[in-house]
């Protein structure tokens, strides 16, 4: 559906260099990153907002990289959502529909029809000034869905939004998705990617630092930079120095890990998330198979409990106690306790 190719663009000092990507008929296609890395200049670009410096963007085998704006048949919608504040949101959905001809009685029956898909048919009447933020977003996403166009581009979306708005936004685009609708979707956050994405794209500085399925990228990450933006709080560097079927030793610095498997001999990267550690103020008994000394040198409260960073055997190690736990364990700076790698846990990926 769509293609870009070798795409480069500079702006304000700052410039994205050879992003290539391809999205589907049916994806739901996310760019994530830190902020300033880009991801909203390409979808400015996509929407004709911004001249592409090289490159080549095609729609359906169409060239439009240099196509109007209103000939590329894409809907961009921001984060501030940018509706008409001197209008109804009944005549806000309804607005682009009027360049394409629609009759005006047909323009507001298609507006409501939208209005009740996306949940904001009973507040027709209003003005943008009188809508909560999700409320906003919604009349936002319907306009943009007014002229059915072939791809949605949405820029952080959700990022303005409390967190029962976010969730129930979630659920909105979600369905949209489900309906058959063609997104890419901006955004700085894991959590949103993982609850949304069918495919996805890490950008930082600039470019794509790594590509996939939405599996691909979070459960393989091939760098540091990819595995601590997507969740992956342990990312070790060591050396596979034997593999099994079903077994595998992996050495890093003082630490030796064994693993259910590795597929392969050689230097290579340990993942695993924090969830997957856990810590002990005594030794269990038995001893497990990857039981590691520790110093706790930061706490950090969390939703759903509490993060432990330890120096442990020459590695820095995070922990996740579930609140549950937290009162029992008393944990203190500079305390000694003891990390178990859960059985199980822990991927191997080549370096």
């Amino acid at each position: 559906m769509l293609e870009v190719r070798n795409l480069s663009a500079r702006w304000d000092g700052f410039a994205i260099d050879d992003i290539s990507f391809s999205v589907a008929a049916g994806d739901y296609f996310v760019l994530l990153g830190p902020s300033g890395g880009g991801k909203t200049l390409v979808l400015e670009i996509l929407a004709g907002l911004h001249p592409a410096t090289g490159g080549t963007v095609l729609l359906d085998g169409r060239e439009i990289t240099g196509s109007r704006i209103q000939d590329r048949d894409l809907a961009l919608v921001y984060q501030d959502r940018a509706l008409f504040p001197h209008l109804t949101v009944h005549k806000n959905i309804a607005y682009g529909l009027a360049a394409q001809g629609v009759t005006r009685s047909k323009r507001l029956d298609r507006a409501a029809e939208l209005a009740g898909q996306v949940g904001v048919a009973e507040l027709l009447h209003r003005r943008p000034g009188t809508l909560s933020g999700g409320e906003a977003q919604r009349v936002a996403l319907a306009r943009a869905l007014a002229r059915e166009p072939k791809l949605l581009l949405l820029d952080e979306p959700l990022s303005a939004l409390d967190i029962r708005a976010r969730e129930k936004l979630r659920a909105l685009l979600r369905q949209l998705h489900r309906a058959g609708n063609t997104i890419i979707h901006v955004t700085h956050d894991f959590e949103e990617a993982v609850s949304l994405a069918s495919h996805v794209a890490i950008m930082a500085e600039g470019r794509i630092i790594q590509m996939g399925t939405r599996d691909e990228v979070f459960v393989e990450p091939r760098s540091r930079f990819v595995a601590r933006f997507t969740g992956v709080d342990n990312f070790i560097e060591g050396e596979v120095t034997e593999a099994h079927d079903s077994s595998a030793t992996f050495v890093a610095d003082k630490a030796t890990f064994q693993l259910a498997g590795a597929g392969f001999v050689g230097r290579g990267y340990l993942l695993f998330r924090r969830r997957d550690l856990e810590v002990h103020r005594q030794a269990p008994s038995p001893s497990p198979a990857n039981l590691f000394t520790g110093r706790v040198v930061d706490l950090a409260p969390t939703r759903s409990g509490l993060e432990v960073r330890l120096d442990a055997q020459g590695l820095t190690l995070v922990a996740h106690v579930p609140r549950r736990q937290v009162a029992a364990l008393e944990l203190e700076l500079g305390m000694e306790v003891y990390a178990v790698l859960r059985e199980g846990a822990g991927r191997v990926v080549k370096a």
